[in-house]
């Protein structure tokens, strides 16, 4: 078995590798999994609109996939966690990035709801795996 690869996205990731001891990434062979991307900017601020809170969510996981040398292209699996239940503008919004930022393939997906996430104010957090060719 090939020896883990981790990694920490520049900026959050470094407050975060600090202070809760833990990366935002990990690569083993050609296999890429990241940890739970939300909403927030470098300071941890989260959007008023679930939308753009969403899109926050991608645009990190675009950054943290990059820091192990993927990108969406490579993303086979989506994990996401939304919390408030499934009201129409969650999946237009999560189905408006999929086709933004994967135009040429459809990942599997896992969509859940949940309680709470890792800041009170969060809405949705997204994990995926990714498969280097």
């Amino acid at each position: 078995m090939e020896k883990p690869e981790f990694f920490v996205t520049p900026g959050y990731g470094d407050y975060l590798r600090k202070e809760l001891h833990y990366s935002q990434a990990v690569k083993i062979g050609n296999r890429v999994e990241t940890s739970g991307q939300g909403g927030w900017d470098d300071d941890f601020n989260i959007p008023e609109a679930l939308e753009e809170e969403i899109a926050q969510a991608f645009r990190n996981l675009e950054r943290t996939l990059a820091t192990a040398g993927a990108s969406w292209k490579d993303v086979v699996h989506v994990n996401s966690y939304h919390v408030g239940g499934f009201p129409p503008e969650v999946n237009a919004a999560m189905v408006k990035f999929y086709r933004q930022y994967m135009p040429d393939h459809a990942p599997i997906w896992t969509q859940l709801g949940v309680e709470a996430l890792g800041l009170p104010q969060m809405r949705v957090e997204i994990r995926v795996t990714a498969i280097l060719a």
